[in-house]
């Protein structure tokens, strides 16, 4: 049996990390889970199986999710990456290169075909 791809889930506030996780494990992801981009770098570090990251823009810490995509564009280049914010609508420009952004609260209809795009991509 295959493994199950590995998503990381940065999201600060439990409740909405919470929710994305469980969605991501009944759709057959394996989830980690990080509230900070400090701890995401630290994770995705001692994880290689990672293939996604989903991550909320505002954060706790030096670093936002904008940055923290950036940088996980730059050191793991294959990794897809799902930006997402309740209160940020960031410019195009601010978004890195195939980098999709989902609003919150999340639509389910909206979120299936991001997970759909995630599989296809896993897939091929």
């Amino acid at each position: 049996m295959a493994e199950k791809p590995a998503v990381l889930v940065v999201e600060d506030e439990v409740l909405v990390r919470y929710d994305l996780v469980s969605t991501l494990e009944l759709a057959g992801y394996e989830t980690h889970e990080a509230s900070t981009a400090a701890e995401a770098i630290r994770i995705l570090e001692q994880h290689e199986e990672i293939r996604v990251v989903f991550t909320d823009i505002q954060m706790p810490g030096d670093m936002d999710g904008l940055a923290l995509a950036r940088f996980v564009r730059e050191r793991w280049p294959p990794t897809i990456i799902i930006v997402s914010s309740g209160r940020v609508q960031p410019r195009s420009e601010d978004m890195p290169e195939n980098v999709p952004f989902l609003a919150k609260p999340y639509e389910e209809r909206t979120l299936r075909t991001i997970l759909d795009h995630v599989a296809a991509r896993l897939a091929g």
